[in-house]
């Protein structure tokens, strides 16, 4: 994969805000996510995380600010015109449709949004479930359930794929799993992780955004973050 560095801007967020009843969940925050990176979002509950990503994505209006995805300004796009454009959110609590096979539930994530659903067994290939695609999706395990969600993004085809605490809930060996599968997801799509479980931040993120109280704390590589005083005492525990 190339460095950081080289590769060209696919997001790019200034002053972004958004106040809830006078609060600033999300504080003037500048932010650009390079194409083929994996970045980390972390921070305390609380930080702003969710709120973030649901402005870039369009599930919450921004207030003031703007929004450049691909060089595009999609500050006012609504939310399934931006996921056309190649961006897709998986959702902290799953998401998915429990009467519908595992098939069905990336085919019609494809359909609702324009987009073909013939490819989803290759999709659940590459997420390692095309053995369950005929199964009811509300009938697997917890961690298959989250993979079906992740599929559900993929089949979208997108430029960026957003993750919402994807392995809470999950075992050591699906935690592992995962990031195996991030590792390979990366090589085509663009990836914006909120994560609490360091050990898969430490090992999945180029770079890594540190939010505290609506407002980006620090940002660096994940050596830089675990030696910053700032984000020790904020985040870390230290």
């Amino acid at each position: 994969m190339a460095p950081v560095a080289a590769m060209t801007a696919l997001l790019d967020v200034r002053n972004l805000t958004r106040s809830f009843g006078g609060i600033k969940a999300v504080d003037s925050v500048n932010f650009t996510l390079q194409q083929g990176e994996i970045r980390a979002l972390i921070g305390p509950n609380g930080a702003g995380k969710t709120t973030f990503v649901s402005l870039i994505c369009g599930r919450v209006p921004v207030e003031q600010g703007t929004i450049l995805f691909n060089g595009k300004d999609i500050t006012r796009l609504p939310a399934h015109k931006r996921v056309r454009a190649g961006i897709a959110y998986t959702f902290q609590i799953t998401s998915i449709f429990a009467n519908l096979t595992v098939r069905e539930n990336v085919e019609l994530a494809g359909m609702r949004e324009g987009h073909d659903g013939s490819a989803a067994l290759a999709v659940l290939k590459q997420v390692g479930l095309d053995h369950l695609a005929e199964q009811k999706a509300g009938d697997l395990a917890y961690g298959h359930q989250r993979l079906v969600e992740i599929a559900m993004g993929l089949g979208l085809h997108p430029r960026l794929l957003i993750l919402d605490e994807p392995t809470q809930g999950l075992s050591e060996e699906e935690v592992a799993a995962f990031i195996a599968l991030i590792r390979e997801i990366a090589r085509n799509t663009t990836v914006l992780l909120i994560e609490h479980n360091m050990h898969v931040v430490m090992e999945l993120a180029q770079r890594i955004t540190v939010m505290q109280q609506g407002r980006i704390l620090a940002e660096g590589t994940p050596e830089e973050i675990r030696n910053d005083a700032d984000v020790q005492r904020a985040y870390l525990g230290a």
